[in-house]
């Protein structure tokens, strides 16, 4: 871990056709100087700060700058105009997300997204062939498990405590509702029954790096499994023995140390 203060990360709003979403930067150090930058994409209840303090720690350990962003309807973003559809995790790729790279003017790029967050890195990384130059995914899910469904029928009786859901509202506001929806309608959604990833894969064609919990509640070693052997690029898979579904936050110095041998490849 680098020891020295970490930068005061800078917030911006990006207009995307649907609304504004909240995007914070983390400056990189002289290390990490030329780097493509580390672009976050958060989980299905997650926002910016729900990153807690991964990103400047991120920033520190690899001197690369970072950006995180709130999905639309998340956080500090505009509320959703209405419901996910089907390929929402396909969607996010063609939409905020290339807001994001356009605003900043990326060149370069690397991707790292938490579980929903994971798909959508992995169609990042396809949508943008000339720019993303590595994606990690970390407890990302790979098609619809009965695992998961179970992990969010069980996550959805546990937010029809009132304060559950003020716990959410902490993070997302009045959004918190929209929130919760999105996650467990979406995924238990006869429409999204057959969603995966199969056809994605094989257009990622640089470095992948499958991070995954084997105690993971939303998805088995399945997901990575499926993720290194379909990527059209290099790949390897990282699973973590004794961790559930936040390796960031339940084995920090092991991600952090992932990332960095990860980055250290040439080309990236």
């Amino acid at each position: 871990m680098v020891d020295r203060v970490a930068p005061v990360p800078a917030s911006c709003l990006i207009p995307t056709t649907l609304g504004r979403i909240h995007a914070r930067v983390w400056p990189g150090g002289a290390a990490g100087a030329g780097g493509a930058p580390v672009i976050l994409l958060h989980d299905s209840l997650g926002c910016v700060d729900l990153w807690r303090d991964f990103p400047a720690k991120l920033a520190q350990a690899t001197g690369r700058a970072v950006i995180a962003y709130d999905r639309l309807g998340f956080g500090q973003s505009d509320p959703h105009p209405g419901c996910l559809l089907p390929d929402f995790v396909a969607d996010e790729a063609r939409g905020a997300f290339a807001a994001l790279v356009d605003h900043f003017k990326l060149a370069r790029f690397v991707v790292f997204g938490h579980s929903v967050g994971g798909g959508m890195a992995v169609s990042a990384a396809a949508a943008f062939p000339q720019r993303c130059v590595g994606v990690m995914t970390e407890s990302a899910q790979a098609f619809v498990e009965d695992r998961t469904l179970e992990g969010i029928r069980v996550a959805g009786e546990q937010f029809k405590d009132p304060a559950q859901l003020d716990r959410l509202k902490r993070y997302h506001g009045e959004k918190a509702q929209w929130v919760l929806d999105a996650w467990v309608k979406t995924w238990q959604s006869a429409e999204f029954a057959d969603w995966n990833l199969d056809a994605v894969l094989p257009r990622v064609t640089v470095p992948l790096l499958a991070i995954h919990g084997e105690n993971d509640e939303y998805g088995s070693m399945r997901h990575p499994e499926k993720l290194v052997a379909l990527a059209g690029g290099p790949s390897s898979m990282l699973p973590m023995p004794g961790c559930g579904h936040v390796p960031h936050r339940e084995r920090e110095e092991t991600v952090l140390d992932a990332v960095r041998g990860f980055l250290g490849q040439p080309g990236i």
